[in-house]
């Protein structure tokens, strides 16, 4: 049992926060669950990675229901994330049912020493940390060590079973709840994705009178007259020569699916249903994996898709039945120029002028463009600013924008879904202006008339507003996460991942890891920034820069290890981290960074 080779026991930190959602308003303590398990998911409603997990964790809950308490910490990155409304909606929208913790001052994340979303952590029922893991991919291995808590708890009697602190909130019923995208059929219709109904809905054309509803409501994806669907996002109208008039991106399900609006029917175009992690990108529709499709828009004779999951463009060609990469590399950031160099991140929203596809890139707050094979940003400094700030495009700022929307006169409207805005970026001028405010979480609109159908998300419902825009000046902000101090000069960057128990690094088809390093300034890392194998990075950080985010991406490769297993269950673990840092003469000369297992990255706290 790996119980043997834990480390010294770290007591867990108490649970420190503004509040607490889904208890029954009961303030939940670690002392109060001795006898639990006890898992923490450090988490953030804005990351897609953090999405993944949620959804990666629903039947490990299940399994472990009388054993095991699931916490979400809520630490959020964004303004809007901090406003405890917000992540109300947030845990009703994304179906949380678990205690959550609300950790607007990064409290309990620092007393964690946290520096990731996600980051998961499990504690014993003797209220001691066991087990430290960062980013997606590690149930296999939760699993495992949940069940040798269960059996040493059980022998020692210091086990209890029973249900938990979850208190589910009471349900509200509206006919749209937590809309995403939306689109006018050829019939003057519309057609909204309602994603928390898991359905496509039918209105007429004022937007509120209910026509059909595409989807049985439960979670699933099942084709055919009776569809299921997860979460679906984004819609764009195609031609009907392969049986469908709408492509939707199933979000949850990794799937794109097509609707035949005669029918109803529903078919599957795109995806296998397994989230996209390493592998090919390019080839028969049904066989390449996708990631979190977010958005799509027909655009140069086939479907662009915004995978929000791993920070890249994709394609559809409905002619071949082909998927391809249309642009990035998986790098989280900000990078221009050819398609296939660019960074990007958490695509959201897509929407087609001619040759250019706009494109609004949510984690970067930024509007952006592909065109002719290259990568344009018009609005946006990075992971890390954002703001609500008109003006010239090179100082305007928006904050975690879903929707961008193609206007008659080729201006377009950006859903600024954490300024709660809708706002207007002219080419000609090179301007952000604003056209509406208090509208809530906005993730996309529609030109109708002369007029804007905004799809206002946490209002669940459609609002009209005028295309006239004003003038905000409002703050810039910067990701009040704490920086770490590293120092200049010769430095160590060590990702430490401890392959889960019974399984070892899948080294038979060549390295089974990969370390990418860049940094933001670049000129940050003086030497050993890009791509190598090992975990390992001797880096040169240049003194003459006082602060900057270090870009981490990290993959490992492990199979079981059992000789008898001619056919190995293998896993992909995968992380991206983006770490402010400071740098300071004395600092710390090596960073470790935890992927999986316990080793440097016990909790600082007592």
């Amino acid at each position: 049992m790996t119980t043997a080779k834990r480390r010294a026991r770290v007591r867990a930190p108490e649970l420190v926060g503004r509040g607490w959602l889904n208890t029954g308003d009961e303030q939940v303590a670690l002392r109060d669950l001795r006898g639990k398990i006890v898992l923490l998911d450090f988490w953030t409603f804005c990351c897609i990675n953090c999405l993944h997990v949620l959804d990666e964790l629903r039947p490990l809950e299940k399994e472990f229901e009388d054993v095991l308490v699931t916490i979400g910490v809520h630490s959020p990155k964004f303004v809007h994330e901090a406003d405890p409304d917000a992540l109300k909606a947030a845990v009703e929208r994304y179906e949380v049912h678990h205690p959550v913790l609300d950790d607007p001052e990064l409290t309990t994340w620092q007393n964690y020493a946290v520096k990731a979303w996600p980051t998961l952590v499990l504690v014993d029922p003797e209220g001691y940390v066991v087990h430290v893991a960062a980013g997606e991919g590690h149930v296999e291995a939760l699993r495992t060590v949940i069940g040798e808590l269960v059996a040493e708890h059980e022998e020692k009697g210091t086990l209890h079973r029973g249900s938990g602190p979850y208190v589910a909130p009471a349900p509200e019923s509206t006919t749209l709840r937590f809309p995403a995208k939306a689109v006018v059929t050829p019939a003057g219709t519309i057609l909204v994705s309602d994603s928390a109904h898991h359905s496509i809905v039918e209105l007429e054309a004022d937007g509120e009178t209910l026509i059909r509803r595409i989807g049985t409501g439960e979670r699933g994806r099942a084709d055919g007259l009776h569809p299921t669907f997860s979460e679906p996002a984004g819609l764009t109208l195609v031609p009907n020569t392969h049986g469908y008039d709408v492509v939707v991106a199933d979000t949850v399900n990794h799937l794109l699916r097509g609707i035949d609006l005669a029918t109803g029917e529903v078919t599957t175009l795109a995806g296998t249903g397994e989230q996209w992690r390493d592998g090919e990108t390019d080839g028969p529709a049904d066989k390449i994996d996708l990631t979190s499709p977010w958005d799509v828009a027909w655009w140069n004779g086939g479907v662009a898709i915004a995978m929000a999951g791993n920070h890249t463009l994709g394609f559809f060609d409905p002619v071949s039945n082909t998927v391809s990469r249309l642009a990035g590399t998986t790098v989280e950031g900000i990078n221009d120029g050819p398609a296939a160099e660019a960074f990007f991140a958490q695509t959201s929203g897509l929407a087609a002028d001619g040759d250019r596809l706009w494109m609004v890139d949510s984690e970067t707050s930024a509007l952006r463009y592909l065109e002719n094979g290259e990568v344009t940003t018009v609005v946006g400094k990075g992971l890390f600013a954002f703001g609500h700030k008109d003006g010239d495009a090179d100082e305007a700022l928006l904050q975690h924008p879903l929707g961008v929307t193609v206007l008659a006169d080729h201006s377009v409207a950006i859903s600024d879904t954490y300024n709660n805005a809708v706002r207007r970026y002219d080419p000609e001028t090179n301007a952000l202006t604003t056209i509406a405010t208090d509208v809530a979480e906005p993730s996309d609109a529609l030109v109708v008339g002369d007029e804007l159908l905004v799809v206002a998300s946490a209002a669940h419902r459609l609002e009209r507003f005028s295309a006239a825009a004003t003038r905000v000046n409002g703050e810039a902000h910067q990701v009040k996460r704490p920086s770490t101090d590293i120092a200049p000069g010769e430095f160590e960057l060590a990702v430490v991942f401890t392959p889960p128990t019974g399984t070892k690094l899948d080294d038979r088809y060549g390295p089974s890891t990969r370390l990418e390093i860049t940094s933001s300034p670049p000129e940050l890392i003086l030497e050993g920034a890009g791509v190598t194998t090992e975990l390992v990075r001797a880096l040169r950080i240049n003194d003459s820069v006082t602060n900057g985010v270090l870009h981490v991406v990290a993959q490992a490769a492990s199979c079981s290890d059992d000789p008898a297993d001619e056919h190995p269950v293998c896993r992909l673990t995968r992380q991206d981290w983006g770490v402010p840092v400071r740098v300071v003469a004395d600092a710390p000369s090596r960073l470790p960074l935890l992927m999986g297992g316990m080793d440097e990255a016990a909790p600082s706290g007592t």
